[in-house]
């Protein structure tokens, strides 16, 4: 495994749930990172964000270990759901609040 590869296992199991985006939460760069931050804020999801404009490695890295063309990226208990068009159907048909509370994540307002 590569250094950026060990550092994004590292930080995809540093914490339940983590998501690969452009920017930060507080300020998200692009519309599509920013979505998948409002759902999860919406769901009071404890979380932590990795910002992908830091490093151009990174942001190839994340592609290359999820194996997904996109940014931004979900993972749940290392567990890689999806990018935003995904996040955002899950949310909308309720799954995804049911999806974090199988895997133990504490979601406010849950049904």
């Amino acid at each position: 495994m590569s250094g950026i590869n060990e550092y994004i296992d590292s930080e995809v199991k540093s914490q339940d749930v983590v998501v690969f985006m452009k920017g930060t939460p507080g300020f998200p760069q692009c519309g599509f990172s920013g979505q998948v931050v409002q759902i999860l804020d919406y769901l009071g999801v404890d979380y932590k964000g990795v910002n992908v404009l830091t490093s151009n490695e990174l942001r190839q890295g994340i592609k290359d270990y999820s194996n997904w063309p996109t940014i931004p990226q979900l993972y749940v208990k290392g567990e890689f759901v999806g990018g935003c068009d995904i996040i955002r159907e899950m949310f909308q048909a309720g799954e995804l609040q049911s999806f974090l509370e199988e895997k133990g994540v504490s979601v406010k307002g849950a049904a």
